[in-house]
């Protein structure tokens, strides 16, 4: 009597959990939404956030810059800043694209433009691992960055897509 109870909820456990999967949905945009190194915060690719570029950490980041890529920029009253568009590198699962921002010859700033995000796993592997990228880009200054683990597909197309932009800039 035990064991067939045992075995009626570990069916029925089963069975709530299959349903509970979602099916893959085809995404019809390549890209998701922008990833950027300010506050490691998402922002959707076609609606920039409202918040200025200097908000406190955990707020969402301003646009991002609207220089052309590889033109140089003033900034406010310091060294000059400079945006420039790495190449997007196809990975496995889907294109990496990065656009970075140095000021002064060094790196400021990193926004994801493009990832894989296809998937719901493809999301939740790439909202976990691209803001740790970023935050690993920028204190290295340069694409000489570890790979996230569990990420390693999306890591390798970020750091060729990096030392593109950086290649572009002249810079490291």
């Amino acid at each position: 009597m035990r064991r067939t109870i045992v075995t009626t909820a570990a069916t029925a456990a089963g069975i709530v959990l299959l349903l509970s999967l979602k099916p893959h949905g085809s995404a019809s945009a390549q890209s998701g939404p922008v990833i950027s190194s300010d506050t490691g915060t998402t922002v959707p690719a076609d609606e920039p956030s409202s918040a200025p570029s200097s908000a406190p950490s955990g707020a969402p980041s301003g646009a991002p810059s609207s220089s052309p890529s590889g033109s140089p920029s003033a900034a406010s009253g310091s060294a000059a800043t400079r945006t420039v568009t790495g190449s997007p590198v196809d990975t496995r699962y889907g294109p990496v694209q990065v656009r970075v921002t140095l000021t002064g010859g060094k790196l400021s700033k990193v926004d994801v433009l493009q990832y894989p995000s296809e998937t719901n796993r493809d999301l939740e592997i790439n909202t976990f691992a691209l803001p740790q990228l970023n935050q690993e880009a920028i204190a290295a200054g340069s694409a000489q960055i570890d790979s996230v683990s569990g990420a390693t597909y999306t890591s390798e197309g970020y750091t060729r897509s990096l030392q593109s932009a950086l290649d572009q800039a002249g810079a490291h």
